[in-house]
């Protein structure tokens, strides 16, 4: 299975009825409702039955604004990693702020990130295995390569002021990613081995807690 982009059938089709009415946009209630589903229930897919009865919308609708679900899903990455995107640029280019401040702040902020999207990591990974080359290349020059910059430059004003030891940027990008995405897509592992049945506040505090501290200690200099 191959996905392209998102189709752009709205630009030839009337809207169908349901795609007034819709309080804020359907296009979003629709994104919306993929996001609470997926997050709830701990997937990277939705079925559109599944879709429609969440967001009261005629799922004819994903057509319209989307093409297909493909479409659907890669206007969520969008909608989600543009966010990221932007905190990160925002971050590098604050110039009265430390570096193991900045760092620490963005940790902080990918915990927080990872906990409204828990599926975020696993649909990426799915959209650039799933599509052409084409598209691939557009979400990895769009997201993956901007953060690669920033963790570059980050990194890099650390260890030239003297407060972080020499790491391998590359590297901290999936230690960083692959501890906010392991746990907050570990619900089965929560449930089964502590009890814990639900992704809380209280819980994604202390996690952010543990994952500033650990990683920073790691990364500061002696």
């Amino acid at each position: 299975m191959t996905n392209a982009g998102p189709q752009t059938a709205h630009d030839h089709a009337a809207p169908p009825p349901d795609a007034a009415a819709a309080p804020g946009g359907a296009r979003d209630l629709l994104l919306a409702a993929a996001s609470a589903v997926m997050r709830e229930g701990d997937l990277v897919d939705i079925s559109l039955s599944e879709l429609s009865l969440r967001s009261g919308l005629n799922s004819a609708l994903v057509k319209y604004y989307f093409g297909n679900k493909a479409g659907l899903l890669t206007a969520l990455l969008d909608r989600d990693m543009a966010e990221i995107v932007r905190s990160v640029d925002a971050l590098v280019a604050k110039g009265d702020m430390a570096p193991q401040d900045k760092l620490r702040h963005h940790i902080s902020c990918c915990i927080d990130t990872y906990y409204r999207y828990p599926y975020l990591n696993r649909l990426l990974m799915r959209l650039v295995r799933d599509s052409d080359d084409a598209e691939a290349r557009r979400i990895a020059d769009k997201y993956l390569r901007p953060l690669s910059r920033a963790y570059d430059q980050l990194i890099g004003e650390g260890v030239k002021s003297g407060v972080f030891r020499p790491i391998d940027p590359q590297m901290f990008y999936f230690t960083v990613s692959g501890a906010a995405d392991r746990f907050f897509s570990a619900r089965l592992v929560l449930r089964h081995c502590f009890g814990q049945d639900s992704l809380t506040e209280q819980l994604r505090d202390r996690y952010r807690e543990h994952t500033v501290d650990f990683i920073m200690a790691g990364i500061l200099a002696d």
